[in-house]
């Protein structure tokens, strides 16, 4: 829980705030922008939620941070569960982001086929029940390294398999299926694994009915800039093998028109649009 003792002095007054336990992952500030900034390195209340969607995004951004520094002073728990919250094509946001995944991201896709978990959120009743209710998890499929959080916990509960490419196995010893090499995989019909070392020597993308992209840490959206990034200063294995690694990616004939991120900004525009900014960010890198 946040503590009220810890809040940052930078917090506008009233009800909600954050501590200064904040790590700075973003993710909060993704879930409410209109409400929540950044001072010193630390998110901050900038104003508070007036209308009751702005509540819910509150709430949102509240279970979304991995380090528990967002609290209310008068209430401690939702009117109603945030997540899995509705992103749309089947796809939920799981929120519960863990800490040593940095606050990354994990998405729950529903399908008849059996519903898939993209990397590792925290481990809680507050997700077990409503994935259960919606069928379980025939599969979990893992990014990379660093965004497996309680990835191995769900997969027990649910019996699902486990997707990791080979290179990145020693982060994730209970996985069940490997991908291999650097050629674009199909392990479904309608879903492809699309190797992209760079982050990290294993970085695989998924590509889900052929345009909804799952981009881990490899690719994300940057609403300040309005283009899409690739984060250098992060690219663990090597910053020239990502840009390899997405050059073939936009050269080949995918084309994605939604984008869920890991780290930084998910996004949705047309095809074209999006295989133009990935031109255009393949040029710059």
């Amino acid at each position: 829980m946040a503590r009220p003792a810890e809040r940052h002095p930078a917090n506008v007054d009233g009800d909600w705030y954050v501590d200064t336990r904040c790590i700075d992952c973003d993710a909060s500030r993704q879930m409410a922008p209109t409400l929540i900034g950044c001072a010193g390195g630390q998110s901050v209340f900038i104003r508070q939620p007036e209308t009751a969607e702005e509540h819910a995004a509150a709430w949102r951004a509240m279970l979304v941070c991995p380090t528990l520094s967002i609290g209310n002073l008068r209430q401690r728990r939702p009117p109603s569960p945030p997540f899995p919250f509705d992103e749309g094509d089947g796809v939920f946001r799981c929120g519960h982001n863990t800490r040593d995944s940095f606050g990354a991201h994990s998405y729950l896709i529903v399908r008849e086929q059996g519903n898939l978990l993209i990397d590792g959120p925290r481990f809680t009743r507050e997700l077990v029940e409503p994935i259960a209710a919606r069928g379980g998890l025939s599969d979990v499929l893992l990014t990379h390294r660093d965004d497996i959080g309680d990835a191995a916990r769900y997969a027990a509960q649910f019996g699902a398999r486990v997707w990791i490419h080979h290179d990145d196995r020693s982060a994730a010893p209970f996985a069940t299926d490997f991908i291999t090499g650097i050629e674009f995989t199909p392990l479904r019909e309608d879903l492809l694994a699309l190797p992209v070392p760079g982050h990290t020597r294993g970085s695989t993308m998924y590509l889900l009915d052929g345009h909804i992209l799952f981009t881990g840490d490899s690719l994300a959206w940057s609403p300040q800039h309005e283009w899409l990034i690739a984060f250098e200063d992060a690219s663990w294995y090597s910053w020239p093998e990502q840009k390899r690694s997405l050059g073939r990616v936009a050269d080949s004939p995918i084309r994605f028109d939604a984008l869920f991120a890991g780290h930084g900004w998910s996004h949705r525009d047309n095809r074209e649009q999006l295989n133009q900014q990935l031109q255009a960010l393949v040029a710059r890198m």
